[in-house]
């Protein structure tokens, strides 16, 4: 029989085994990690420096890495372990390592607890378990920094942006410029367009990985199952290819991408209980873009040709210099919408927007332009009643303000009751942006009855057609009372 004194001492030295181990597997290139953790060992072993011009340089190698991916797929917990590494292993004379979050208090409810339960499992000092805040602590010779509220922080070797998504723009440009070594971020696909996807995913100093929660081996059942309840078709009903759901299309006898008139079987348990949801179940289940719910138009049909038989007219919403100048093609009847985009970039005068629609073929007697009425720009010839009054002098005789007697909701929800088309031209990426991202203002994750003032420019234009087409007793604004008996309206 061992004694009280025996079994301590037992317990103390396979625990001290098991964090050996445990530390051992973190550089051991042959043991199985997560996708997640190799791709940034993998980067930041591989960068090689140089000197050029009298600086050391990166010469070959990622300066960063994107971590795309579904719930639970290991991406922040392998942002934590390639921390420990880095302290115990790669940075044994020590460095300096920032960690961002759109704001400070959001680590209190993620980071912190798995710093908490990381520093216990590799036997390290741990600060997390006493403390109500932890700013900073140290691995070994390394200091980590939580940074967030929109601060920058100093120059750092490393800086991981946890939950980029939610991170601005200038504070991720400002850290990078500081970033001496290696810098990656995380996310969950929750925005179909986003600042990071165009200005740091496209970079070829940049890596990326896409993962779900199938790779990562140490997901716990719970976890798993509180996913897979969201799916909402039958598993194996459908592939993934390219980013696209795909499923056996009845009527062409194809694999195509689902729809809303194209879609798997149902789940036969999730529909039943009332836990599917394609929504979250695309993003956080199979790891790909798609906007978050609350899409004002989700479902529109994409067409190739404005139909020929139908007589447009071509609402417009201005923009003068970041805001686009939004033109489209509008016409419908008692079922459909047909929306052509024709102009997406920010248009300063009238005689420039006349050249546009005269190149368009627009006829200046004939043709009707509703345009905004909101003169959210005065001053230097930039504002809605100067833009009509110009393009009037400029011969646009049925170009108008709009009168908006009632809300955007309102003529937003008189536009979903119809089928809408969209015609696919060389303005298709700008109307898909929109279209995807167009959604409703949340606060404290509830939404609300109200668009955001966002993604809305070809929406802003189309809802002034609808306002057109629905309007009894339409007026045009006019310079003068003899040129408004003249256009005899």
């Amino acid at each position: 029989m061992l004694t009280e004194a025996e079994i301590l001492e037992l317990d103390t030295l396979l625990k001290e085994r098991d964090i050996d181990i445990l530390r051992n597997k973190l550089n051991d290139e042959t043991t199985e990690q997560n996708p997640n953790f190799k791709l940034l060992q993998k980067a930041i072993k591989e960068q090689k420096y140089e000197e050029v011009n009298g600086q050391i340089d990166l010469v070959s190698g990622y300066r960063g890495a994107g971590l795309e991916g579904s719930s639970r797929s290991g991406k922040t917990w392998s942002g934590v372990d390639i921390i420990i590494w880095l302290c115990l292993f790669y940075e044994t004379n020590g460095c300096t390592i920032n960690i961002y979050r759109q704001t400070y208090n959001e680590f209190k409810t993620t980071l912190y607890d798995d710093f908490k339960r990381r520093l216990d499992d590799f036997g390290l000092p741990n600060k997390f378990h006493d403390a109500e805040e932890v700013k900073t602590f140290k691995i070994g010779k390394s200091k980590i920094y939580f940074i967030g509220d929109g601060k920058h922080g100093g120059g750092c070797d490393y800086a991981f942006f946890n939950e980029v998504m939610f991170i601005k723009k200038s504070v991720f440009d400002q850290v990078k410029m500081r970033c001496r070594k290696f810098w990656w971020a995380d996310y969950n696909p929750s925005f179909t367009d986003h600042w990071f996807f165009d200005n740091a995913l496209g970079r070829p100093d940049v890596a990326f990985l896409r993962t779900t929660f199938h790779d990562n081996k140490f997901i716990s059942p719970q976890e798993r199952h509180e996913i897979t309840i969201t799916e909402p078709w039958k598993p194996g009903s459908y592939i993934v290819k390219d980013n696209v759901i795909m499923c056996y299309n009845k009527d062409t006898k194809k694999v195509e991408e689902i729809s809303k008139t194209n879609q798997p079987p149902p789940h036969p348990t999730n529909i039943t209980n009332g836990t599917a949801d394609e929504d979250y179940w695309k993003i956080y289940g199979l790891g790909l873009r798609g906007a978050m719910k609350g899409l004002i138009f989700p479902h529109v049909f994409w067409i190739d040709s404005f139909p020929e038989d139908k007589a447009p007219i071509y609402p417009n919403d201005f923009g003068f210099t970041t805001d686009p100048n939004t033109l489209v093609r509008y016409a419908e009847d008692e079922h459909n919408i047909w929306i052509e985009p024709l102009s997406y970039e920010p248009i300063e005068t009238p005689p420039a927007l006349a050249e546009l629609l005269i190149s368009l073929g627009i006829d200046k007697t004939k043709d009707i332009i509703p345009c905004d009425s909101a003169d959210k720009y005065t001053g230097e010839n930039k504002g809605t009643v100067e833009m009509v009054r110009g393009l009037k002098n400029e011969g646009f005789v049925r170009a108008y303000k709009i009168s908006k007697t009632k809300s955007v909701m309102f003529w937003l929800t008189s536009m979903k009751k119809k089928k809408i088309h969209i015609v696919k031209n060389h303005l298709y990426k700008q109307a898909l942006k929109e279209q995807q991202n167009y959604k409703m203002k949340e606060i404290a994750g509830l939404q609300i009855n109200q668009p955001i003032d966002k993604w809305n420019h070809i929406w802003d234009a189309a809802r002034y057609g609808h306002i057109a087409h629905n309007s009894q007793g339409v007026t045009v604004f006019a310079i003068t009372p003899e040129e408004s008996r003249k256009l005899n309206y």
